[in-house]
């Protein structure tokens, strides 16, 4: 039975791009195991992620509109499964690690707050140590994530690293990781156009005409082109990349998005109901930590009191953030 990952991992030998990252050549774990008969580190890694309590929360994390009335918006966990799609999909075109891919994929948005970006603006403005989603989704597969065996999920190096450099300045060490940087705006960037024009914010005839004409009028025909541009400007390169004319017109939807989706005026008015929340159930938990639940500190007595309140309001869903805040104050924050 053993031989079953040693023949996975030879296969990968001969098969990936000398650019790969090769399951047997990972630089391992923070605490040393014994290895998987069957599966390869990176395959642990993803059965590990999807089996979490923080994965299964995603599903009532918000991704843009908060507790849309209809039933085809985008959550957290729907995001999620979009990139790891989008990733993979470029992944085994450029011959490179596919569950490496994969379990980064499906960890980047682990440590993400309640109510999508707006809850983690106030988490960042209120704790004096700041808050990116992240760093927090590297601490939850770090020390939050608590299983019948350990704390924390005890992940490859490659998976860290691609899930704390999936967004911002620093850059993935790795091919795969680099592919999940780019796919995650790719995603994000073309399912929240989707969204807005069913919520009725935006119009399709709003978009950036010049950024338009050069991805598509679609939603399947811009993350084609996308995707497409990308595997052919990384092909059998040590980068991941796009045209400069594919990313400038991604860049432009983007900043579109932001102006007129993300800070216009329906997310501002939501803004502040989220700001209420949030900042409120820091408050109450600040004076009253014996309400956070026993098994959540157990194993953290060390953590500073304030960084567990954080962490224990990052790790809420919305509806359990809004049933919690009702508990203190009597009232629906809507």
């Amino acid at each position: 039975m053993h031989r079953v990952r040693e023949e996975i991992e030879a296969r990968e030998a001969q098969i990936l791009s000398p650019f790969a990252v090769l399951s047997r050549n990972s630089i391992g774990r923070q605490e040393q195991e014994e290895q998987c008969m069957v599966r390869t580190v990176f395959q642990r890694d993803r059965d590990r992620i999807i089996h979490s309590k923080a994965f299964r929360r995603l599903k009532h994390k918000t991704q843009v509109f908060i507790a849309p009335e209809g039933d085809h918006f985008r959550t957290r966990i729907t995001h999620t499964l979009e990139v790891a799609q989008i990733s993979r999909t470029v992944a085994r075109a450029l011959s490179l690690n596919e569950d490496l891919v994969e379990a980064i994929a499906l960890g980047h948005d682990l440590g993400h707050t309640p109510f999508g970006h707006g809850g983690e603006e106030v988490l960042n403005a209120i704790y004096h140590q700041g808050f990116h989603h992240s760093e927090q989704s590297l601490r939850v597969v770090d020390h939050l994530e608590v299983t019948e065996r350990r704390r924390g999920l005890n992940l490859t190096g490659e998976v860290r690293d691609g899930i704390l450099h999936h967004t911002g300045e620093g850059v993935p060490f790795t091919l795969e990781g680099q592919i999940v940087k780019i796919c995650d705006r790719i995603a994000y960037i073309n399912h929240d156009i989707d969204d807005a024009v069913r919520a009725g914010i935006i119009r399709r005839v709003d978009l950036p005409q010049e950024a338009i004409d050069r991805l598509g009028d679609l939603h399947r025909s811009r993350i084609n082109t996308m995707v497409l541009d990308l595997i052919e400007n990384s092909m059998d390169k040590p980068l991941i990349e796009m045209s400069d004319g594919v990313y400038q017109a991604m860049d432009q939807l983007r900043n579109f998005l932001f102006e007129y989706v993300y800070l216009g005026e329906g997310a501002r008015r939501e803004e502040k109901k989220v700001r209420e929340i949030i900042t409120s159930l820091y408050g109450c938990l600040r004076e009253r930590p014996e309400d956070i639940p026993e098994d959540f500190k157990s194993g953290m007595e060390n953590s500073d009191p304030e960084r567990t309140v954080v962490d224990y309001i990052a790790g809420m869903t919305d509806r359990y953030a809004v049933k919690v805040y009702e508990k203190y104050f009597s009232r629906s924050p809507w």
